[in-house]
């Protein structure tokens, strides 16, 4: 990848909906090279998809939790079925493998104080194998982007 194809990413992480026209005309390029140097982008896997990106309060999941979790064991069985379990929990949006103190962090979005408890209580400790649960609730939010920085 070379730095033409990280400002077409760049571009398109501002807007995916830009034209291919518009995305040349902010990199310097001619529009049939853009468009090929972006469809083999895609192909190679370096752009994985697009989305909208949505108001969660607006959808009506205005609390965000970040959640870190300590597992009692870390054998392969146990850490298997804790990342089964995590995947299919919508309420997750994030998971991380960490170093440090905790073994995951995860990033998790809900109605309400109430929708947390029930989360918490029905959802994650069913799981089993979770030795700690520390929960730090996000009052607001200072910057959130999905653009990379450039490189070099």
């Amino acid at each position: 990848m070379d730095e033409k194809d990280r400002q077409i990413i760049r571009a398109l992480q501002r807007n995916g909906r830009a034209t291919n026209l518009e995305i040349a005309a902010e990199v310097n390029l001619s529009p049939s090279p853009c468009l090929r140097r972006i469809r083999l982008l895609e192909e190679a896997g370096a752009i994985r998809g697009y989305r909208a990106i949505a108001d969660q309060g607006a959808y009506g999941l205005p609390v965000t939790v970040f959640i870190r979790i300590r597992l009692e064991r870390h054998s392969d069985e146990v850490v298997k079925h804790f990342e089964s379990r995590i995947r299919a929990l919508d309420e997750v949006l994030e998971c991380h493998l960490l170093t440090g103190a905790a073994d995951y962090h995860l990033r998790v979005v809900v109605a309400g104080l109430e929708a947390y408890e029930s989360f918490i209580r029905n959802r994650i400790h069913p799981i089993g194998g979770i030795a700690s649960i520390e929960s730090s609730f996000v009052y607001g939010t200072v910057k959130n982007t999905g653009v990379f920085p450039q490189v070099g």
